[in-house]
């Protein structure tokens, strides 16, 4: 019984599911690159099978966030603060699940982007997917991070790996006014409803770029504690 005891105190490690739903989130997200080329193209399978592949990745992402949800230990002992890893879990989910409204916008309001908007479009979206792979980069140096007792060398790089997250954000918040002030020129030439569901595309966009850098202000967070 003793035995027992003691063993519920050390409780096993959450970084490695926390992780897992990283990639997941990440492996969801590559797909917007596929879906906004459709948009631009003007192809519409290409759309669709990009919608699909985002859609089954957020239900996979949401599977392992359950599941970890489900799993967390309550011991005494974790590496890391279970209030922690549940904010983390939930900041990288919301990554996942913005991808999959604005897959499901463009699939139902089957939308069109203006030309004018295409060459900025596709550095805007490249840089939001970039952030959620350097996002997971630094998630990635938490077993490095616990090991050091989160001190030293480690802590320096991981530092300047949140660092450079920041200003890929910074870099999507500029295409992103950018972008804005192209849609502002063109709104006399369209559609009410198609001006106010691309200003929306446009915001939803630049929130997989935000929610990329909450999670990395998380983790530098947790080492400053």
């Amino acid at each position: 019984m003793a035995a027992n005891y003691i063993t519920g105190l050390f409780a096993k490690s959450p970084i490695h599911p926390l992780q897992e739903h990283m990639y997941c989130v990440y492996q969801c997200i590559k797909n917007l690159c596929p879906l906004f080329e459709g948009l631009i193209t003007e192809n519409r399978e290409q759309i669709k099978e990009a919608h699909k592949q985002i859609v089954q990745g957020e239900r996979t992402a949401d599977t392992l966030k359950k599941d970890l949800r489900h799993h967390l230990p309550k011991g005494l002992f974790m590496p890391i603060d279970r209030r922690d890893v549940l904010d983390v879990l939930l900041m990288q989910d919301a990554i996942a699940n913005q991808a999959k409204d604005i897959a499901g916008l463009i699939v139902g309001r089957n939308m069109v982007l203006p030309k004018e908007m295409h060459e900025t479009f596709v550095p805007y979206a490249t840089k939001c997917v970039e952030s959620v792979k350097q996002a997971l980069s630094v998630t990635n140096t938490l077993d490095e991070l616990v090991e050091t007792g989160f001190r030293g060398l480690a802590v320096e790089q991981v530092e300047e790996m949140i660092s450079d997250l920041d200003s890929i954000e910074a870099a999507t918040d500029k295409l992103q006014s950018e972008l804005r002030s192209i849609l502002f020129s063109l709104e006399d030439d369209l559609r009410a409803t198609d001006v106010m569901f691309t200003y929306r595309l446009i915001e939803w966009t630049g929130r997989i770029a935000d929610d990329a850098q909450k999670v990395g202000s998380r983790l530098q967070l947790m080492l400053a504690r």
